[in-house]
C-alpha cells in the first residue's frame, strides 16, 4: 500500500510533515511565535549557524536505505555522465547542488508515495523520505557530477601528443587525483570543519531548503510556503532574460545611448562573454547574479561589506589604467582574453615551439617568438599570487591558533600517541571526539557525537593509497613529472588545504591556486608542459577536493548526517564518477576527435577547455623562465608573491593599535584576488549583486533580524534552486546542449547579432 503521507505530500507541498512528525500544541505553536518575533542580531558565525539552521537532530532517522542508495547510485552516474558531456561543449552547464536536492526530493517523495510499504516492500520503502537520505543522496550524487581534473590531463595527452595510456593506468590516475585531497583534508578536519567559524556559508540555502521541507511546525510551513511561491516565480521569470528578452541580463544606460562606442564597451558592457567590466549595468538574471556566491548567503563581515568591494573597485580602475596606458603592448590585444597571442595580436599556435619529445625547442621558440597574454589576464595572474601569499599572513596573523592546532596531529608526541593506540582493523576504529565542553566546538557538531566518526585511520588509509597508487601511475602515464616533483605537488597541496581551505571555511570563497601552482611546477621543471599538467593536477587538484570533502562534511554536520554515512557516500560517488569520465572522455574523443582539434567546434562539441589547459601549460610549464623570471616581461606575476606576504600586515598592526577602525573586517587576501576578478565572463550582474548582498546582510539583518535568521537563506536557496532547474532545461530544450540551438528570433530586447546589451560589437 502507498504512503499516505507521501500522497498527501505530493498533492500539498504547503501540507507536510515528517517521518516520526508531530502536530504542534497551541503552546509549541506560541513558542514558536515568541521565537519568530526575536529582534536580535545575528553578529557572528555561531550565531549564523545555530539561528539560521536547525540544531536539532532525530537519531532515528535512517539514512541507510536502498531508496538512499538506489537514488544516489542513480544520480551519480546522471551526474557524472553529464558532466563530462558539458566539458567537451562550447556552452558549460555545471550539475548544481541545488539542483540535485530538488531532483533527488521529488524522486524520494515519488518512491515514497508510490512504492507499497506492507511486506518485502518495507525495505525498498521503508516509510516517508526523510532529510538525512536526502543529504545523503546529494553528498554521493555531488562527488560525481564533477569533470575530474584527470581526465582533462588524459584528453590533452591524446590530442595534442599522440598518447593514449592504458586503461587501467587511467583509471588508477583519476583515483588518486581525486582521493588524495580527501585523504589531506580529512586529518585536518579537527581544525577545518568542527569550529562554529568555519561555517561554509555556501551549504547554509541548501540546509535551509531541507529544513524547509522536513522540519515540523506552523512557523516552518510558512518556511515553505515562501520557498514554494519564490521557486516558481523565479523559475518562469528565468524564461525572460535567459531567452526572450537577454537585455536583461544587463541593462546598460551609456551602451543604450551610445552604440557604437568602443570605449562603451570595455567599460559598461558585459552581458557577453569577454565583453567588458559591466560598470553600472542592472542584471535581472538570477544566473549571473548567484552565478558564482550566492548573495544571500556570504556574512556580510566576511566579504562582501569592505573586502569584495574594495577588490572590485580596484580591478576596474588597474584594468582601464593598464590597458589605456598599453602596458604590455595591452591594445594589441583583445581587452580581455585568456589566450596567448603573437605580437600582432593573432592567436599563438603553441604546437610550433615543441619538439617531437613534447618540450619546448629553443630554435623553435626563436623562429615564433615569446607569446603574449592580454594585460588585463596577467593582472589576473599577478592579483592571484598577490592573495595566494596574503592568505598565508593573513591567517597567520588573525588564526595563528588555529593553524598551529590543525597541525597538532604531526607533533612527534601526537604522532606517538596516536601510533600505541592506532588500530589495524581501521573498521573498528571509533574515531576521534572534541570535547563537548569546548566553547569553539559546533552545536551541530556536539549533537554529532552520539554516531560514530569516520575515524582518522580511514582518511589516513586513503591517503596512503593514493599515494602508492598516483607514484606508480605518473610513470605508467607518461607523466615525465619526476618522483620528486610529485611529492613535492603534495607538500604544496598540503599546506594550501591547510590555509585555502580555512579561508574557504569562513567566507565562503574558493580561491583557485592553479596559477600559482602552474608556476612552481614551471620552474622546477622548465620546458616540461607535460610534467606541469600533471604537478598541477596533484597539487591544485587536490585543494579543489580537499574543499569539496570539507563543504560536504559540513552539509552532513548541519543535516546530522552521520559521519560514516558522509564519507561512504563521498568515497561511491567519487569512484563512479571517475569511471564514467573516463569512459565518457574516451568515446566523445574517439567520434569528435577533428572538431575538438579545430579552433572554431561546432554549436554542439568543442575542445575549448583542452585547449586551454593545454596552452596554459605551455606556457607556465614549457616558458615560465623566459616569460616570468627576474627581469623578464612578466615578472611582476611571480615577484606578487613575496609582495603579498607583506600585504595584511599594516591592516594587522592597525587594528592592534587602534582596534575602533575594524580593520579585522578586511580580508587582503580577497581584495587581492578580486584586483584581478573581471577578467572573463559576463560582468553585467555586479552591480545587482552588491545591492542584493548589502540588503540581505545589512539591511535585513539589523533592521528585521527575525525574518532575517528564519526567511533569507530558504529565499536564497529558492531562487538559486527554480532558476537552476529552468537553466537546464533550458540548456537542452534551446541552447544546444542536446544538439541545435534554437534562439529566440531577432527583436530589439534579443539582439543575436551583437552583444545583448547593445554596447559596439569589438572583434578584437
Amino acid at each position: 500500500m502507498a504512503s499516505v503521507e507521501g500522497l498527501r505530500r505530493m498533492s500539498s507541498i504547503e501540507e507536510q510533515l515528517p517521518a516520526g512528525g508531530r502536530l504542534l500544541s497551541p503552546v509549541d505553536e506560541k513558542t514558536e511565535e515568541t521565537d519568530s518575533s526575536s529582534e536580535t542580531v545575528l553578529e557572528d558565525e555561531r550565531d549564523i549557524a545555530t539561528h539560521v539552521i536547525s540544531v536539532e537532530d532525530d537519531p532515528s532517522l535512517n539514512p541507510w536505505t536502498f531508496r538512499s542508495f538506489f537514488i544516489g547510485l542513480g544520480l551519480s552516474c546522471f551526474g557524472g555522465v553529464l558532466a563530462e558531456i558539458y566539458y567537451f561543449k562550447p556552452q558549460t552547464v555545471l550539475v548544481s547542488l541545488m539542483f540535485l536536492a530538488i531532483i533527488s526530493y521529488v524522486l524520494g517523495i515519488a518512491m515514497e508515495t508510490f512504492i507499497p510499504t506492507r511486506g518485502w516492500f518495507r525495505y525498498l520503502n521503508p516509510g516517508p523520505f526523510n532529510k538525512k537520505e536526502n543529504a545523503f543522496i546529494v553528498i554521493m550524487s555531488s562527488a560525481a557530477a564533477n569533470s575530474a581534473l584527470g581526465t582533462e590531463v588524459l584528453a590533452v595527452q591524446r590530442l595534442y601528443y599522440n598518447i593514449t595510456p592504458n586503461a587501467a593506468a587511467s583509471i588508477f590516475l583519476l583515483f588518486s587525483s581525486q582521493l588524495i585531497g580527501y585523504g589531506i583534508a580529512g586529518l585536518m578536519r579537527r581544525i577545518l570543519l568542527y569550529p562554529s567559524k568555519m561555517l561554509y556559508p555556501g551549504t547554509l540555502p541548501l540546509v535551509a531548503m531541507f529544513d524547509a521541507w522536513y522540519e515540523k511546525g506552523a512557523a516552518n510551513r510558512k518556511k515553505l510556503k515562501l520557498f514554494t511561491i519564490a521557486f516558481f516565480v523565479i523559475f518562469f521569470w528565468e524564461l525572460v532574460p535567459e531567452w526572450i528578452f537577454p537585455l536583461l541580463t544587463g541593462f546598460s544606460i551609456f551602451c543604450l545611448a551610445d552604440q557604437n562606442n568602443a570605449d562603451f564597451t570595455r567599460i559598461f558592457g558585459g552581458t557577453n562573454g569577454n565583453e567588458g567590466l559591466g560598470l553600472l549595468s542592472l542584471c535581472l538574471d538570477w544566473q549571473y547574479i548567484s552565478g558564482g556566491v550566492n548573495p544571500f548567503a556570504i556574512p556580510l563581515k566576511a566579504q562582501t561589506q569592505f573586502s569584495n568591494l574594495l577588490g572590485y573597485i580596484l580591478c576596474m580602475v588597474v584594468f582601464v589604467a593598464v590597458y589605456y596606458k598599453n602596458i604590455w603592448k595591452a591594445q594589441n590585444f583583445p581587452f580581455l582574453s585568456q589566450t596567448l597571442f603573437y605580437e600582432n595580436g593573432t592567436v599563438y599556435d603553441q604546437l610550433l615551439i615543441l619538439n617531437d619529445k613534447y618540450e619546448v625547442d629553443p630554435t623553435l621558440l626563436a623562429e615564433q617568438g615569446l607569446p603574449y597574454y592580454a594585460s588585463t589576464w596577467v593582472i589576473q595572474l599577478l592579483g592571484t599570487n598577490l592573495g595566494l601569499a596574503a592568505t598565508i599572513t593573513h591567517l597567520l596573523l588573525w588564526n595563528r591558533d588555529d593553524m598551529k592546532g590543525a597541525w597538532e596531529w604531526m607533533r612527534p608526541s601526537a604522532i606517538r600517541k596516536w601510533w600505541t593506540s592506532f588500530n589495524w582493523r581501521f573498521w573498528q576504529d571509533k574515531g576521534i571526539k572534541v570535547a563537548e565542553e569546548d566553547p569553539e566546538t559546533d552545536p551541530h557538531y556536539r549533537e554529532m557525537l552520539k554516531y560514530p566518526d569516520a575515524p582518522n585511520s580511514w582518511y589516513f588509509l586513503t591517503l596512503v593509497l593514493s599515494f602508492m597508487v598516483a607514484l606508480i601511475v605518473i610513470y605508467k602515464t607518461d607523466s615525465t613529472l619526476p618522483w620528486w616533483g610529485f611529492i613535492i605537488a603534495l607538500l604544496l597541496a598540503a599546506i594550501s588545504v591547510l590555509f585555502f581551505c580555512a579561508l574557504y571555511a569562513i567566507t565562503g570563497f574558493p580561491f583557485a591556486i592553479q596559477p600559482f601552482v602552474q608556476m612552481i611546477g614551471g620552474f622546477l621543471h622548465p620546458g616540461k608542459p607535460m610534467a606541469n599538467m600533471y604537478f598541477v593536477l596533484y597539487s591544485y587538484n587536490s585543494v579543489s577536493q580537499a574543499q569539496l570533502l570539507l563543504r560536504d562534511l559540513k552539509i552532513a554536520q548541519y543535516t546530522k548526517l552521520p559521519p560514516r554515512a558522509a564519507f561512504v557516500a563521498q568515497l561511491l560517488g567519487t569512484l563512479i564518477g571517475s569511471v564514467l569520465n573516463f569512459i565518457l572522455m574516451n568515446s566523445i574523443i574517439d567520434n569528435q576527435r577533428p572538431i575538438l582539434l579545430s579552433v572554431e567546434g561546432t554549436n554542439v562539441w568543442s575542445g575549448q577547455q583542452p585547449q586551454q589547459y593545454n596552452s596554459q601549460a605551455v606556457a607556465w610549464g614549457g616558458l615560465s623562465h623566459q616569460l616570468f623570471a627576474a627581469g623578464k616581461r612578466y615578472q611582476w606575476v611571480a615577484w606578487a608573491y613575496l609582495v603579498g606576504l607583506v600585504v595584511p600586515i599594516p591592516f594587522w598592526y592597525v587594528h592592534k593599535k587602534w582596534p575602533k577602525l575594524r580593520m579585522d573586517y578586511l580580508y587582503t587576501p580577497v581584495i587581492c584576488y578580486y584586483i584581478g576578478w573581471l577578467c572573463v565572463g559576463i560582468n553585467s550582474s555586479i552591480l545587482s549583486y552588491f545591492a542584493i548582498a548589502w540588503f540581505s546582510q545589512w539591511w535585513l539583518r539589523t533592521r528585521y533580524p527575525g525574518w532575517f535568521a528564519k526567511y533569507n537563506y530558504i529565499l536564497g536557496a529558492a531562487l538559486d534552486g527554480g532558476t537552476q532547474v529552468m537553466v537546464f532545461i533550458l540548456s537542452f530544450a534551446v541552447f544546444g546542449a542536446a544538439g541545435s540551438s534554437h534562439l529566440f528570433p531577432q527583436w530589439w530586447g534579443a539582439n543575436q547579432n551583437g552583444n545583448y546589451d547593445r554596447c559596439l560589437y569589438i572583434n578584437s
